[in-house]
């Protein structure tokens, strides 16, 4: 219920990342997700878990598109993939703070009887840290270089220059139909759509994604550990995702080959469940280590975010393609826990092999990806290689799309 609540406002949410101050509408964003999961302690059926549920969906749908902008407004075309490495490398500390804190208050609950239920205890905690996170982003993220408190006026400038590289501006409040058209027959839009989350595109990446998400802590219990050890064992897996993302966003940038430094991390996936699958049951280390490899796969899902932001030119043209990038990412998720049956377990044979499937036909997507931007910039040499081509002034602020822009380079 929470990526229906995700796939429902994806699209919205992006067109009101482009009308309004995106800073403010991030921020609040960001408040009502922790109100919203505050709530969740106020639960009492199944009616109103799916209900909250829904609407932490609702509420997420703005923070990963809305963080991919602000990251293409403030850091040039090298810069962005090391950058959203770093800030989507929390997901792995909050794997790491989350199963600290419920592992803490499981085993402190388990003898004594707490005036307030321990899973409601995680959910106000976690809720209200939100909150606090939130008014912090309101505060200090700006809505773009010239609001920026923290910045004189000679630095604001500066900041708008640095980024004129990108050939992006820094967003246009203007809808162009024209920009959604060509969105959606560029192939490159689909072959996002097609991968997404953690290994790398969108639908397919994400199949995985979701079956490893809702049901790791059934997987490190079929390992042979209790589910109070599944909490507590669950967070180096955490610790590789932070690791993988900040390492592998660096060196992407630092050898500009963002693609080929990421499909190493789903090699490293396609490894680990290899190993998830083929060992033994009662060798639970070598099947928890396995566990801890796949944790590299979100790699490709985070170096295509940032090719978004650097690859997608035309306000409008990117924020369709990242709403459409997510809805992948929403419809893997909801497929995904679906392959993880009942009637399969300890092993999961069926569904572990879905995942090294999809996880294999996203190297395939990726390989495409890679292969079509460097044809495109060949095409666009040629085109400012040709007698009598003339670059428009101030051009790298018009608002044109990538395919439309003779000057614009595709990241790789």
């Amino acid at each position: 219920m929470f990526y229906f609540g995700y796939i429902a406002w994806e699209y919205p949410t992006n067109r009101l990342l482009q009308r309004l101050p995106i800073g403010k509408y991030s921020a609040a964003c960001v408040i009502a997700w922790g109100l919203t999961l505050c709530c969740f302690a106020a639960v009492k059926d199944f009616a109103g878990a799916v209900a909250v549920r829904f609407m932490l969906g609702v509420c997420e749908a703005a923070v990963t598109p809305g963080f991919a902008l602000i990251t293409s407004q403030w850091y040039t075309r090298k810069e962005q993939g090391a950058r959203t490495g770093i800030w989507f490398s929390f997901n792995g500390f909050a794997q790491i703070f989350g199963g600290l804190v419920a592992y803490g208050i499981a085993k402190g609950t388990e003898h004594h009887e707490a005036s307030i239920a321990g899973w409601k205890i995680v959910f106000l905690l976690t809720g209200c840290l939100t909150m606090v996170v939130g008014v912090i982003f309101l505060f200090t993220v700006p809505d773009n270089q010239m609001n920026a408190r923290w910045l004189s006026k000679d630095d604001r400038i500066l900041a708008l220059e640095r980024i004129r590289i990108n050939q992006q501006g820094v967003g246009n409040k203007h809808f162009k139909w024209y920009q959604v058209r060509e969105a959606l027959l560029d192939p490159i839009t689909w072959a996002f759509f097609f991968y997404v989350r953690k290994p790398m595109s969108a639908l397919i990446a994400d199949i995985p994604n979701g079956g490893l998400s809702n049901f790791f802590s059934q997987l490190i219990t079929s390992f042979g550990y209790t589910a109070q050890e599944s909490l507590l064992y669950g967070t180096p897996g955490g610790a590789v995702e932070v690791i993988t993302l900040i390492v592998g966003g660096w060196l992407g940038d630092r050898l500009g080959n963002r693609i080929l430094v990421a499909s190493s991390g789903l090699i490293l996936s396609i490894i680990g469940m290899s190993l998830i699958v083929g060992l033994p049951l009662d060798n639970n280390k070598g099947r928890l280590g396995g566990y801890y490899l796949t944790q590299a796969s979100p790699m490709p899902f985070v170096a295509f975010l940032s090719l978004i932001s650097s690859n997608i030119a035309g306000y409008t043209k990117k924020t369709t393609v990242a709403a459409l990038y997510l809805i992948g990412y929403c419809v893997g998720n909801i497929i995904g826990p679906q392959t993880f049956r009942p009637s399969d377990a300890p092993r999961y044979v069926p569904a572990e092999i879905t995942i090294i499937v999809c996880w294999s036909v996203c190297l395939c997507i990726m390989a495409f990806i890679y292969f079509w931007c460097r044809y495109q910039n060949a095409l666009k040499a040629k085109i400012r290689a040709q007698p009598g081509y003339e670059k428009l002034e101030n051009q790298e602020f018009l608002d044109l799309t990538d395919r439309e822009n003779a000057e614009f380079v595709y990241s790789l």
